[in-house]
This record gives structure tokens, C-alpha cells and sequence, in this order.
């Protein structure tokens, strides 16, 4: 993967932004557990009020708070709100709100920020809880808590009919700090979070106090937070769907260079590199191979940059709503890491033998197809059933046996998650009993460890599939990196003007890369325009290889081939196969239509022109048979058309290009001899100014060419006309008798 990363410099704008809505979406999902827990807590448990400070208190209510504050806190309340009068004129707008004001005088909270509510909090909230506390022990005095917690005041001593907090009020300054201290110390042990919870109880009976609309106060509450959580949710799919977009386009964008870069980069390959890669091998790199890197591009975007995010956000959302149960969270993750390591040492050898076993059921395949006919001819259908087989089962057996290991990953997830928020529940429900811990923070909690082990699952599925991406990526990288041994050169020449077409031999000698012998040595020959040079050998004597060096299919080893005076080395392949009209062997069709396939040489060829070329090629008595003419269809491979008019249509999309030279390796094998002559002297009137060479095993076919070179074990064994190697040549004089009677070689 690292050496195809190039391929996604053009699409950094894309992954940066996709990366920036990935932070947005991930604090908006950590986001909804929190408001869940204000819900929880404030709008159900604390009936919509959210803290210890009171929007509005009465005066004779805040005077019995100040009895529990010292200066300090007294001054710091009292610069935090605002007394209205009863009865003034300012007091007015606020009867509505407050019907109480209408006889009593009422203290309005200022618009605070949040760190001077936050320092607000535990102040009002000790001195709320600890006034109803005295209220209610006021009412049953079984409730006051023993000396031994310092709370050494005797309510029983008050005189009947006067108010405790009149009593209080009216205590040294020393006595009433002792009093402070002793409730401070009470209250050392619960949170803040606590102290307010305790608290919201006394604001919702002073809000009552006030006239005001307690359950109105809680359902604006919960319906304003909830609205905040859909908004919230909304934005997060939003988000989701514009990552996925735009991590799906750079995924396919950078699958789409890299298929044209590979296709591209095939192109370019001569038969030299064509050896190295398998044509199946080259197709499952071309396809399967680079699907592969697109899903785990497109997983990397959407998943491995949003794990971390979700991921160390939810530690620290949920170590801050419950910094003593992180062990469960670590547990959980622990138990994860392991069995995602024990998956990925076990699958990740599979996966690159499952690349392998692709290529190898490619090439079945594409050899069944491609020789059906072979197949049926020798009734092999059963043994290449068992073979097909073979490889579909070896692929089938190691593809399930990485599902059934990965497989495994849902249950055990299933039991981590399920443990986990059992756990949670478990721990959670003590805390909450030891009211150390709210419900809402318990439910948040839960959700932020489902977040972190969904984050860590994310990765692991990550650290399954990249592996074989991985693999993937290597193949690719490894045809893309393919150093190719012809390449045009630096400093180019040019053919002359006007271009005859003479092609020469000089001492040329030629060895497959790797060999450890030349296939042909020492061949010097001169083709000239105008006239036929004929090769003829036996089966394996370097005919094809040698006029396979003409259109640079392969270099030459040593010596050189000049055409017109010029090294073909030294000017560009385009304009040298320019030169060439070249039908080889296998005559090959493309899908279409018969004029397509012509037209292939020259797309702007005329009608007029693939008739002539058809009729110099025989092919139109066949082409002209059928109705459709020109527009046949072809099938792939041209498989319903038969050798000998593949043939023909392969010789005159050759001659559509009207090049200077033209070459025919065996290309009238699949010919009777009577279309196999009249072609020939058709292409002898109409091409005669060209330069013609031919790879041939049939005597009569070269009988008449100007030159004819016969080749044996790579040498050139004789070179001249027919009758002269018939005087000369002992290896033309066994081929030619072996072929024709003695009448038809004299």
C-alpha cells in the first residue's frame, strides 16, 4: 500500500476535509451520551433544574442562606444577584414570571458565565441542603444527626414559637463558623455533582415558593435538550453521509488511476515482460487486486482516522463522568487487543495464498474457454471438471477458513460488550447507591464504553483486511515498478523523407532474457521495397523471432536492424510499428463488427478502402454473404468466424494501413492453396512498391518470392531464389521435397 500512495496525493483536499467532518461527527456522537445524562439527571431526577443556583430566590429565603456562608461566600452570592422590591417599578416586568414578588422582595440571578456558576454551586447548594435539613429536623428531631459528626447544636433549646434561624442568625460569629465547619465536613464526602443533585430539591420548592410552573420548568427542560440531541444527531448524519462520499470518491478515484496506470503500463510491455506475469495473473492484478486497495482506501478514510477520534474521546468523556471505573473500560480493551492479535497472526498468511489461489482459478478458467474446443475434441471434460475443481476447492477451503477465524470476532465482541456493560451496571448501581454517582452519568458511561470497544473493534477489522490489501498493493506496485526493457530514447531520430522502407540485418543475434544460448546468431539479410523475402525453416528455427525484432516485440541481443539507414533503436516505437502493417500468427478479432475490425488500422479509412482490402484479402466473398456486410458482428476472439476467414480479415486490416512494409508470420496457414495463391498475387499487383516479408512452412507459397532465406538452429542456412537453393541448399532442397512432386519444383 505504502508504495501506491502516490495515488492519493491528488485527492489530499479531499481526505483533509474528510478528516475535518470526521472530527465534527465524532463529537457529535460523544456528545449524545452527555445530553443523555443531563436528561437523566437534570430533566427526570432534578425535575428540570439544573444546578444549585436558583434563577430567583426570595429575600427572607437567601437570608437564611447567608447564615451558612461566611463573608467571603455571603459577598461573592450577593454580587451574583439582583434585589427586586415589591411593589416597584422594575418589579413589574417580572410579576408574571414571579407572582411572589407581588408582596415579598425576590433576588434575580445575573447573567453569569459558566466558571462563576460552577463556584456558585457548592456554596448554595451546602447552604439549601443544610437549610432543609434543619427544616426537616425542625419537624422531627429524630432526624438530627449525632454530635459525633460536629453538629453540636440542640434544636430542643429554642424557645417555643420562635424561628430557628432567627436563633441562629443571632449566634457569635464564632459559634456559627463552628456550625459551617462541622456541615462542610458532612458534606466532604459527597462530590459536587451530589451536593447539587441534593440541592435541586430545595430550588424546586423555592421555585414553587415563587408561583412558579415546576412542570413546565421540566418539560422545557427535556424538550430543549432534546431538541439540542436531534439538531446534534442531525449534524452527525450530515457529517456521516459527506465522509462517506467523499471518502468513496478519493476510493474510486484512486482506483480508477491506478487501473489506468496498470492498463496503461501493460501496454507498454514487451514480450520480455509479458513472460514475467501470467495474462490471468495480470488480470486479477488489473481487477481484484486494485478492488481490494479501493475498500480498504475508502475503510482507512471512513474508519481508521475516525477510530482514534471516538476512541480517545470516549476515555476522556467517560474517565470524567466516572474517574474510578476506567479498569472496566481497560479490561474490555485488553480482552479485545488479544483476540484481534490471535486473528491476525492466523489470517494474515491466508491471505496472501488466497491472491495466489485467484490467479491460479483465473488461469483454469481462461484455459477451459479458450480451448473448449481441445477439450472436447479429446473428451476431457471430466479432467478438466477435477481440475477446475481442485482449484476452486483449494480456493473455497482457505477462503472459509479465514471466515471462520474472522467470524469469531462477533460473538467475542458480543461477550466483551455484553460483560462490559454488565460490569458497568454492576460497579455503577453500588456508586449510585452510595450516591457517589448519578443514574445519567452511570448511562454515559455506558455509552462511552461502547464507543471506545466499537473504536478498537473498527480497528481490528482494519488490521484484518489491510493484510490482504496489503498484498494487493504489493502485486500492483510490483507490475506499476516493472522496468521495461524497450523504451523509446532519450534523443530520437527520424526516418528519412521520402521513406522507402529497406530493412537490413547486420550481424544480428538474439537470446531470450534468461537463456543461456541464443535463439538466432549472426543473421544479415536486406529486405528491399518491392520485393518478397520469404523465411522458411523448421518448426522452432527463429523464423518468427527473427521478423519479430523488426517491430521491436523484443530487442535484438547483438548486431543491429536498420531500417533506411536507421537503427530502430534510435527512434520511436510508434512511428517505427507506424511503418509496419504486421499479421501474425493467430490472427486476432476484436468484439464488433466486421468494418470495426478493419477500420482498427485506421480509423479514418474509407469504405472504399476496406472493400479494396477486402477483396485483395479474398474476405469479401464471405463478408458479402451476409446481409449485414461490413456490420457483421464479431464475437470476442472472433470464434464465429472460421481460421481461414480470420485470417483473411487479419491480412486486410493489415492492408487498410497501407504501410511501406508488411509482414506475414504464417499467415496463410489456415489458407487452401487456391485463395492462398490468388492472395498473394493480388497482394503482389496491388502492394508491389512495399516491402514484404513472409514466415512460411509451405514451399509453394515462397516458390516465387525474390528472396527467399532459409533458416536451421537459428542460422541462416540459405539465401536466394527458389531454383538456386534448390542447387545450393540441402536444407531447403529436404523441405521443398517433402512438399511438392518433382513436376511442381521444376
Amino acid at each position: 500500500m505504502r508504495r501506491l500512495s502516490k495515488y492519493l496525493k491528488p485527492y489530499t483536499l479531499m481526505i483533509l476535509l474528510s478528516i475535518t467532518l470526521l472530527f465534527v461527527q465524532a463529537n457529535a456522537e460523544l456528545a449524545l451520551p452527555d445530553y443523555l445524562s443531563r436528561i437523566v439527571n437534570n430533566g427526570i431526577q432534578q425535575n428540570g433544574v439544573e444546578n444549585a443556583v436558583p434563577i430567583a430566590i426570595r429575600q427572607s429565603e437567601m437570608d437564611k442562606l447567608l447564615i451558612f456562608m461566611n463573608l467571603e461566600e455571603g459577598e461573592l452570592v450577593l454580587d451574583s444577584y439582583n434585589l427586586l422590591e415589591s411593589g416597584s417599578a422594575e418589579a413589574e416586568g417580572y410579576l408574571e414570571d414571579y407572582p411572589i414578588l407581588d408582596v415579598e422582595a425576590i433576588y434575580i440571578l445575573k447573567d453569569l458565565d459558566q466558571s462563576l456558576t460552577d463556584q456558585l454551586n457548592p456554596i448554595l447548594g451546602k447552604a439549601l441542603v443544610t437549610v432543609t435539613g434543619i427544616r426537616q429536623m425542625m419537624e422531627d428531631p429524630s432526624q438530627a444527626p449525632p454530635r459525633e459528626t460536629g453538629f453540636d447544636f440542640d434544636l430542643s433549646l429554642i424557645p417555643e414559637g420562635m424561628d430557628v434561624f432567627q436563633v441562629l442568625g443571632m449566634m457569635p460569629e464564632a459559634q456559627r463558623a463552628q456550625i459551617s465547619a462541622s456541615i462542610s465536613e458532612m458534606f466532604a464526602s459527597l462530590g459536587e455533582s451530589m451536593i447539587t443533585q441534593m440541592a435541586v430539591g430545595a430550588v424546586k420548592t423555592e421555585y414553587e415558593a415563587l408561583g412558579m410552573d415546576a412542570v413546565k420548568i421540566q418539560r422545557d427542560y427535556i424538550l430543549s435538550t432534546g431538541g439540542i440531541m436531534l439538531l446534534i444527531s442531525l449534524i452527525g448524519g450530515v457529517t456521516t453521509i459527506a465522509v462517506g462520499y467523499l471518502a468513496a470518491k478519493t476510493a474510486a478515484g484512486a482506483a480508477r488511476d491506478i487501473r489506468k496506470d496498470v492498463f496503461e503500463k501493460v501496454e507498454s510491455f514487451s514480450s520480455t515482460e509479458f513472460n514475467k506475469f501470467s495474462t490471468a495473473s495480470l488480470i486479477t492484478r488489473s481487477t481484484n487486486d486494485i478492488t481490494q486497495v479501493q475498500t480498504v482506501t475508502y475503510m482507512i478514510i471512513r474508519l481508521v482516522f475516525y477510530a482514534p477520534i471516538i476512541g480517545i474521546g470516549g476515555v476522556i468523556r467517560a474517565i470524567d463522568k466516572s474517574p474510578n471505573m476506567w479498569w472496566i473500560i481497560a479490561v474490555a480493551v485488553i480482552a479485545l487487543l488479544g483476540m484481534i492479535l490471535i486473528i491476525f497472526s492466523i489470517s494474515l498468511p491466508k491471505f496472501k495464498i488466497i491472491q495466489s489461489l485467484i490467479d491460479r482459478l483465473n488461469l483454469v478458467t481462461r484455459e477451459n474457454l479458450s480451448g473448449m474446443m481441445v477439450i472436447r475434441a479429446f473428451n476431457k471434460q471430466d479432467d478438466e471438471k477435477v481440475r477446475f475443481d481442485k482449484a476452486n476447492r483449494e480456493l473455497t477451503d482457505t477462503s472459509l477458513f479465514v471466515a471462520r477465524v474472522m467470524v469469531t470476532m462477533m460473538p467475542v465482541m458480543m461477550l466483551v460488550m455484553n460483560g462490559l456493560t454488565l460490569a458497568i451496571i454492576w460497579v455503577g448501581s453500588h456508586q449510585v447507591a452510595e450516591a457517589t454517582m448519578q443514574v445519567g452519568d452511570m448511562i454515559a458511561f455506558m455509552q462511552y464504553a461502547m464507543q471506545i470497544v466499537m473504536a478498537f473493534l473498527m480497528m481490528s477489522m482494519m488490521f484484518i483486511f489491510l493484510p490482504r490489501a496489503a498484498v494487493s498493493g504489493e502485486r500492483i506496485a510490483d507490475v506499476l515498478e516493472t522496468e521495461i526493457v524497450i523504451k523509446d530514447p532519450d534523443d530520437p531520430k527520424s526516418f528519412p523523407d521520402p521513406f522507402i522502407g529497406q530493412i537490413e540485418f547486420q550481424e544480428v543475434s538474439f537470446r531470450y532474457p534468461g537463456a543461456l544460448d541464443d535463439v538466432i546468431r549472426d543473421i544479415n539479410f536486406t529486405a528491399r521495397p518491392g520485393e518478397t523475402t520469404a523465411f522458411i525453416g523448421s518448426t522452432g528455427c527463429g523464423k518468427s523471432t527473427v521478423i519479430n525484432l523488426i517491430p521491436r516485440f523484443y530487442d535484438v541481443t547483438q548486431g543491429s536492424i536498420l531500417l533506411d539507414g536507421v537503427d530502430i533503436r534510435e527512434v520511436r516505437q510508434s512511428e517505427l510499428r507506424d511503418k509496419i502493417g504486421y499479421v501474425p500468427q493467430d490472427g486476432t478479432l476484436f468484439s464488433g463488427t466486421i468494418e470495426s475490425n478493419l477500420a482498427y488500422a485506421d480509423k479514418n479509412a474509407s469504405r472504399e478502402t476496406l472493400k479494396e482490402s477486402a477483396d485483395i484479402a479474398q474476405a469479401s466473398e464471405f463478408i458479402f454473404a451476409k446481409e449485414e456486410g461490413f456490420e457483421a458482428e464479431i464475437s470476442q476472439g472472433g470464434s464465429n468466424v472460421s481460421g481461414g476467414q480470420k485470417q483473411r480479415l487479419s491480412i486486410a486490416r493489415a492492408l487498410v494501413k497501407k504501410p511501406p512494409i508488411y509482414i506475414f508470420d504464417d499467415s496463410f496457414s489456415a489458407l487452401d492453396f487456391k485463395t492462398d495463391s490468388t492472395l498473394r498475387r493480388e497482394l503482389k499487383q496491388k502492394t508491389g512498391e512495399s516491402t514484404m516479408l513472409i514466415v512460411t512452412q509451405r514451399v509453394a507459397t515462397v516458390k516465387n518470392a525474390d528472396q527467399i532465406i532459409v533458416l536451421d538452429e537459428g542460422r541462416i542456412v540459405g539465401k536466394g531464389k527458389h531454383h538456386e537453393l534448390m542447387e545450393t541448399c540441402e536444407t531447403y532442397q529436404e523441405i521443398a521435397s517433402s512438399q511438392l512432386s518433382k513436376e511442381e519444383l521444376a
